[in-house]
């Protein structure tokens, strides 16, 4: 993908689609704001070394959005208030993810993964993006939009004048939505995807696959969403055949639809979102767990 510009906004995608550990990145030019550092290293490192970036904003906290934040640890850095906390500390952005104090294993893999590949650090925003707020940057207008269901506070960005939308991790990508985490919502996530869809934008960008969408993404919108009621009733159809322990659960990977490596890491993101659904599930009255297993009612 080439770096698409509309008006003072800049695509700079990251390597293969931005998929993890990468994603896409925003750059403001003039206003010398870079949002979520995570895409090319060198186009990164290129833009630190012309002096053109002046302020980092993240769309939320999670890791594949600030990878090569180190090369701008000395900018102002801004958030979301919900958001800001993970970043704060190594072992809150551990309990973020919802990772049991008691799998050490789990809490060691991640932590190495975070401390290596990431180069995490303890970092606190110079400021807050506040909901609904609007800045004037130099010749671009922003509406800062709280979509939470990712995350606590997830942010998307509308630009004005050039009537773009950076949609940020509701990416409109096959594999649908991630809920996940400790605070994620399903709910709120599909009312977040409706906000979004209902904007009147011209332009849209995400954070992984395709990236940059020049028309309406139309029927992607329903198929985006959809995940979520695919994944339920497979969940209730791997039920129908009897009672199952959430080890279970898991190796029907439902989500993900086959083993992948890092084993540890996929196994933790199915048997996350696939907690949402059971919690759900069980809110209806539709599945209860008796004895560490979960049935139909």
């Amino acid at each position: 993908m080439s770096e698409p510009r509309f008006g003072p906004i800049r695509l700079l995608p990251g390597p293969r689609r931005g998929a993890y550990p990468f994603c896409h990145s925003v750059f403001l030019e003039g206003a010398g704001v870079l949002i979520d550092p995570a895409s090319d290293r060198e186009t990164l490192a290129r833009l630190r070394r012309d002096g053109r970036v002046r302020a980092i904003w993240l769309t939320h906290w999670h890791e594949d959005h600030w990878l090569h934040l180190d090369l701008f640890d000395d900018l102002p850095l801004w958030i979301s208030r919900p958001d800001a906390p993970p970043l704060a500390d190594l072992e809150r952005f551990l309990d973020a993810y919802g990772i049991p104090q008691q799998r050490l294993d789990m809490r060691d893999s991640f932590r190495e993964l975070l401390e290596t590949q990431f180069s995490f650090r303890a970092r606190r925003p110079a400021g807050f993006l506040e909901p609904g707020q609007v800045l004037r940057l130099d010749s671009v207008t922003v509406e800062v939009l709280h979509t939470p269901g990712h995350t606590p506070g997830h942010l998307a960005f509308f630009f004005r004048e050039p009537e773009v939308l950076f949609l940020g991790d509701y990416d409109l990508t096959p594999f649908g939505p991630w809920y996940g985490d400790l605070h994620s919502s399903l709910e709120e996530t599909a009312a977040s995807v409706e906000k979004l869809r209902r904007l009147p934008a011209r332009v849209w960008l995400s954070s992984h696959g395709a990236g940059l969408f020049e028309q309406d993404p139309g029927d992607l919108w329903e198929s985006y969403l959809d995940t979520i009621r695919v994944r339920e009733e497979k969940l209730l159809d791997r039920l129908t055949q009897g009672p199952c322990s959430m080890e279970e659960i898991v190796d029907a990977w439902i989500v993900y639809g086959k083993p992948r490596e890092p084993r540890l890491f996929f196994e933790f993101g199915e048997r996350a979102i696939l907690a949402k659904h059971l919690d759900r599930l069980q809110e209806k009255g539709r599945v209860v767990c008796e004895d560490e297993r979960y049935r139909l009612l």
